[in-house]
């Protein structure tokens, strides 16, 4: 399984059962990302993706998404899932947001393969980290 996932600068990723920020442009990025694949996530985040086709909602996305779909995390424990899940687009907000809910997977068991920056509509600079599962 392939995740994207939004954090702060302390790997928070929500704030009192909300979203910490939104950015139009980073949606586009991952709808380009995820082209041609499923794309799932719960409805609480398909509010933010406006019925794009690629998108499949779930209540339980982490559950139904198969080996090579991607996955947009923003309120789900992610930990009893990340023996399924092989790659990480993390985006960093580069920012300190107040938070409660984290990203809690140990990105010691990945290796960094890109980091790069780009303009977002909210941010003037958000972060992409990609993350590969290391062999074992």
């Amino acid at each position: 399984m392939i995740i994207f996932a939004c954090v702060d600068d302390g790997m928070g990723m929500m704030f009192n059962r909300r979203r910490q920020s939104s950015d139009r442009i980073l949606r586009l990025r991952i709808r380009s990302i995820a082209a041609g694949h499923a794309l799932w996530m719960n409805s609480y985040s398909a509010e933010m993706f406006d019925g794009a086709d690629s998108i499949k909602v779930s209540e339980n996305p982490l559950d139904d998404a198969g080996e090579h779909d991607f996955c947009f995390v923003e309120n789900e424990d992610l930990t009893a899932h990340a023996d399924k899940i092989n790659i990480i687009y993390l985006y960093r907000w580069n920012r300190a947001y107040p938070s409660d809910f984290r990203f809690e997977i140990d990105l010691s068991e990945y290796d960094l393969k890109s980091t790069s920056d780009f303009a977002g509509s909210s941010h003037e600079k958000i972060t992409e980290d990609i993350y590969i599962r290391k062999e074992l």
